[in-house]
């Protein structure tokens, strides 16, 4: 095709620059050299018209070839994009699975946390409440001994002050003062006893509730998948302690 353009433009500079006939449009050209370019312009033409007329003729063909090729793409990119669903729907599936297994381990482990507080708990109360028992049998031992200790001393300066009725009077005046105040001191012993049982269990109620709630709330947490706060057991155990120092 090439030499049929080549040929084209001589023709064309041949005939720009050809010599003009005068008063006319006319010009002369070369003829043996004009017969020479068309020869070669028509032996090239031959050869380019059946290079093309091939193309046109497995035109089809190659745009069989093409479809085809494409079709085999198509069919390979769907099998590789249901693959990978697949693939993505196994792997998602594992993940699932994972995650109700990892669920439920925390859930387990959130209950068996909450048994043990609670059996610390309970442990820690009747800790409390023999502390608190042993301490008002104390302060009830010490309350009935100075008791007695008066008594004693009452009936014994009555019995020194018996010889004489105005120091007897004045003996039996004392006397009968020292049991009031007896009286009043085992009384007043009682009552500081019953305060300080009172304030001890009502102490350990709290940090119960306390344990309680945080349990409850750290389960619901845990339902919910939000994870356990963590606050209750360093509150319970500081308020545990404070309690233990607070009774020595």
């Amino acid at each position: 095709m090439y030499r049929v353009f080549e040929a084209l433009d001589e023709l064309v500079q041949t005939l720009e620059q050809a010599y003009g006939v005068p008063m006319t449009s006319n010009c002369m050209v070369p003829r043996n050299e004009m017969l020479a370019l068309l020869d070669d312009l028509r032996n090239a033409l031959p050869v380019d018209l059946d290079d093309a007329q091939d193309v046109l003729d497995k035109q089809d063909e190659i745009l069989r070839g093409a479809q085809d090729r494409a079709d085999v793409l198509v069919g390979d990119a769907e099998e590789d994009a249901r693959r990978i669903v697949s693939d993505a729907h196994s792997e998602s599936e594992t993940m699932l699975n994972d995650a109700q297994a990892h669920a439920t381990q925390l859930v387990s482990d959130a209950e068996e946390e909450s048994r043990l507080m609670v059996t610390r708990a309970r442990d820690v109360a009747e800790t409390t409440v023999n502390n608190a028992q042993r301490e008002a049998d104390h302060l009830v031992d010490s309350g009935n001994q100075e008791y007695q200790r008066s008594v004693d001393q009452g009936l014994a300066e009555q019995k020194r002050l018996i010889s004489e009725s105005e120091v007897m009077r004045r003996a039996d005046e004392e006397a009968h003062r020292l049991v009031e105040e007896a009286h009043g001191e085992s009384s007043r012993l009682r009552t500081e006893c019953d305060d300080y049982v009172d304030s001890k269990l009502a102490e350990f109620e709290e940090t119960l509730t306390g344990v309680l709630r945080t349990v409850s709330s750290d389960r619901s947490a845990l339902r919910r998948g939000a994870g356990v706060s963590g606050g209750g057991r360093g509150d319970y155990y500081g308020r545990s302690r404070r309690s233990e120092s607070d009774e020595y």
